[in-house]
């Protein structure tokens, strides 16, 4: 979909004040609420704008260990694969991928041993043929898409 630079600053207000106000982001904006409403529905219509949740740190949960865990998985079970890790709730994200493996999850846990006893519980599943871990060491590059959104909104510019 096309984003245009009213989009990006829309999209800019949202990330960087998120508990504000429709009314305030109009009047910050300088358009009109129904304008700036009309472009946030159409933003969310098109998956630009997923949700509205808070952003939630597994760290302050009591998880601060994060890996990153490929899981290598018997010809045509992925999808029995990726059902069974939607219960497990240490797994905050799982995708299938190319290259050394079929999956690769992001894994929190509250220590090594939790993180080996989820290790465990992965590679008993049905289908699973072998795990390699990743344990994080620090973040580097929080998650962030405002670089990404500024750099499509100069290039709407043009």
């Amino acid at each position: 979909m096309a984003v245009d630079q009213l989009d990006t600053r829309i999209l800019r207000l949202l990330l960087e004040q998120p508990r504000t106000s429709i009314r305030e982001y109009a009047r910050i904006l300088g358009v009109a609420r129904g304008t700036l409403q009309a472009r946030l529905d159409r933003l969310e219509r098109d998956g630009v704008i997923t949700g509205t949740a808070p952003a939630l740190s597994p760290a302050a949960l009591g998880h601060p260990v994060l890996a990153f865990v490929h899981i290598e998985v018997t010809q045509g079970h992925l999808d029995d694969v990726g059902d069974a890790l939607a219960a497990v709730p240490e797994i905050v994200e799982a995708f299938s991928i190319t290259g050394g493996g079929d999956l690769l999850t992001r894994v929190v846990a509250r220590d090594n041993a939790h993180l080996e006893d989820v290790i465990q519980k992965l590679i008993s599943m049905p289908g699973v043929v072998r795990t390699r871990t990743e344990v994080a060491l620090r973040e580097r590059v929080p998650h962030r898409l405002l670089p990404l959104v500024e750099s499509i909104g100069r290039t709407a510019g043009r």
